[in-house]
């Protein structure tokens, strides 16, 4: 019993001691990199993330605070399309479009603010990102 144990110990030490470091493949990484490029700039929506709420202000504007966010983890985005649709009692009754040129660099976010008359009643505000360019 006491040989088993010692062998299964020895066989044990010896495999795992023996293990390789695997080298860094810098070709690997940079096919990797060139991909999820790839894949950023074709679909930068998936990439850009859209948050915000929205109060009436003491005028009667309808004010949204939105904050988007980049995700992506290489490409930036600019010319970023932002279509607000103003709701009330489940009716749309408004729209806009706002156009921003700033440019979100990977893992940044930009704030904005938007402010327009709408009817009386607009109780709600769905907003959404139509489009934006990558930059090279």
């Amino acid at each position: 019993m006491k040989k088993t144990c010692i062998y299964f110990l020895l066989f044990f030490i010896f495999f795992s001691c023996n293990t390789k470091e695997k080298k860094f493949d810098e070709h690997t990484y940079v096919e990797q990199k060139v991909s999820l490029a790839k894949r950023e700039k074709e679909n930068p929506k998936a990439f850009l993330k859209l948050e915000g709420d929205d109060h009436r202000n003491i005028w009667g504007k309808t004010v949204y605070k939105g904050t988007i966010k980049n995700t992506a983890s290489i490409v930036a985005y600019k010319s970023i399309r932002v279509k607000l649709l103003y709701y009330k009692e489940g009716n749309l009754v408004a729209n806009h479009e706002e156009l921003f040129d700033n440019t979100i660099a990977p893992n940044d976010a930009f704030a904005f603010k938007a402010k327009y008359k709408t009817p009386r009643g607009t109780d709600s505000v769905a907003a959404f990102i139509v489009s934006a360019n990558a930059v090279q």
